[in-house]
């Protein structure tokens, strides 16, 4: 568990991260760069799950050997899904990390929203739907790495 607690937004024990796949941890369905040894550490703290559609049917075989829950979902009712997982989960302890449109409900429904401008771009709703906004995935897994820079983000 990570725990920390931010004056003017809320105190958070954070037990879960929910990335979404393509876009997030991955562009045209290959791992961006040090996104495995970032997620190594990490779940030696937290439990991290991937969720996606699986756009590129790569998912599986890229994250494979590294300590993920992988969720892939149907490529209807996108938002829902990722949702719904969020909500299980239990919204105030998870960290929820995308881009796309279908992320929007999901990043809202966590503790710690935080929304990803890379390569592939996000969605503009998405990014109001968001606590944190990151331009590298790498910057934002480490926002967990070091908690301090989310106190730093969003105390007020």
């Amino acid at each position: 568990m990570i725990e920390v607690t931010i004056p003017g937004f809320r105190k958070l024990q954070i037990e879960h991260v929910v990335c979404d796949y393509n876009g997030t941890l991955a562009v045209d369905g290959t791992l961006l760069p040090g996104v495995s040894e970032l997620i190594r550490e990490l779940a030696s703290k937290i439990q991290v799950h991937v969720i996606t559609a699986d756009t590129f049917g790569v998912a599986a075989s890229q994250l494979s050997g590294l300590p993920v829950e992988l969720t892939i979902i149907p490529m209807s009712s996108q938002a829902e899904a990722k949702l719904d997982f969020v909500s299980k989960l239990g919204g105030d302890g998870v960290v929820a990390i995308g881009n796309g449109l279908n992320d929007r409900r999901m990043l809202s429904a966590a503790a710690v929203g935080i929304a990803l401008i890379q390569r592939e771009g996000a969605a503009a709703s998405t990014l109001a739907c968001a606590d944190v906004v990151s331009t590298s995935i790498v910057d934002a897994l480490d926002l967990l790495r070091h908690p301090k820079r989310l106190i730093a983000t969003l105390r007020s």
